[in-house]
């Protein structure tokens, strides 16, 4: 059974912020810093958004462009390190706002930064044994920096959301596979706000190796080479990890072009592969083949191959706004304003 991508929505809020403002704040050449991470601005929740917000505005625009009944949908994943609640799903509330409720399953997901990808290999899973007809996979996130930290300028906000099946599907996911190892280059501990890193720690054993790992046993599996995808999505806590990747695996710039938003909106954590992956179907064509893999602390990193299909010439792309329709509707914030939208700052 062929199964794969039936529909996706993306949602990322208007709301930026420039590296060259929070650095202003601390004293620090923020400009600079920017330039550093490839980072020219980030996107910023407003004070009533959330993961759950963001999650239902990704998934509600999944479903607008298709039509598929939502009482056919078995399991809802979201994935996500920034959940709202401790102990009460995120992924029930939005079953229920695009009404796929009773009769289904859902569950909170968390991976560090591939939580999302992981909540697609789940979906396929069940889909492809026939245990449900369709399932969704939804990677978003509110992420976090400590105030002055390196973290807070690339540290933003954003989610899409997948509607895996067997039926009508626009891509075809040929091969996934993942690669896991016990390296804590980041963490948080329960009940802290912000997370901790390990530094330089963060990139040669951890990033690097994983998604170099996952996509090198990718290429073997499929025999396939770099010039054999038009596209390519790396996870990008930054603009110049993924960048780098991309070349040492031999992808170009072109290929990785819709692929890469962080230099646009920041790390959008559980979001950042979804996203960059719901702009290449934005922009794809039938026949083009797509090279995917997430990266996740602590760490672990999934690889997809995937096949556009003709479907995509029937698929209502415009049936909701595209990741260039939010790239374009921004709104610049102050970094106090900022501050008091992430609850940096608390009011008497």
């Amino acid at each position: 059974m062929d199964v794969g991508i039936v529909s996706y929505g993306a949602y990322v809020p208007r709301y930026r912020i420039t590296p060259a403002e929070i650095g202003k704040t601390w004293g620090i050449d923020g400009e600079a810093m920017g330039k550093g991470l490839l980072i020219h601005m980030k996107s910023v929740p407003s004070p009533d958004e959330d993961v759950i917000t963001i999650a239902t505005e990704a998934a509600r625009n999944m479903m607008s462009r298709c039509n598929v009944d939502p009482k056919h949908i078995g399991a809802v994943y979201v994935g996500s390190e920034s959940h709202p609640y401790a102990v009460k799903p995120s992924g029930t509330v939005v079953a229920e706002a695009i009404r796929a409720t009773p009769e289904m399953t859902a569950a909170d997901l968390e991976f560090a930064c591939k939580a999302g990808t992981a909540g697609i290999q789940m979906c396929m899973g069940l889909v492809g044994s026939k245990m449900i007809r369709y399932g969704i996979a939804i990677g978003a996130d509110t992420s976090q920096g400590a105030p002055g930290d390196a973290l807070e300028y690339s540290a933003s906000a954003g989610g899409a959301a997948y509607l895996i099946g067997s039926e009508k599907i626009i891509a075809k996911i040929n091969k996934t596979l993942s690669y896991t190892t016990d390296t804590p280059d980041f963490w948080r501990r329960e009940g802290a706000p912000y997370p901790q890193h390990g530094g330089r720690f963060t990139g040669e054993p951890a990033y690097f190796k994983h998604i170099g790992s996952a996509a090198k046993r990718l290429f073997d599996a499929m025999g396939s080479r770099p010039e054999d995808y038009q596209h390519a999505v790396f996870h990008q806590p930054n603009g110049k990890f993924p960048t780098r990747m991309a070349k040492e695996l031999g992808f170009n710039d072109q290929q990785i072009k819709f692929g890469l938003l962080t230099p646009f909106i920041g790390n959008t954590y559980s979001g950042a592969v979804p996203l960059g992956l719901a702009n290449v179907l934005d922009n794809a064509r039938p026949g083009e083949r797509i090279f995917v893999v997430a990266y996740g602390s602590g760490a672990g990193s999934d690889a997809f191959d995937i096949t556009v299909t003709d479907e995509i010439e029937k698929y209502n792309r415009q049936a909701a706004p595209t990741v260039a329709d939010r790239l374009k509707d921004t709104l610049q914030l102050d970094y106090g304003r900022y501050a008091k939208f992430k609850g940096k700052i608390m009011m008497g």
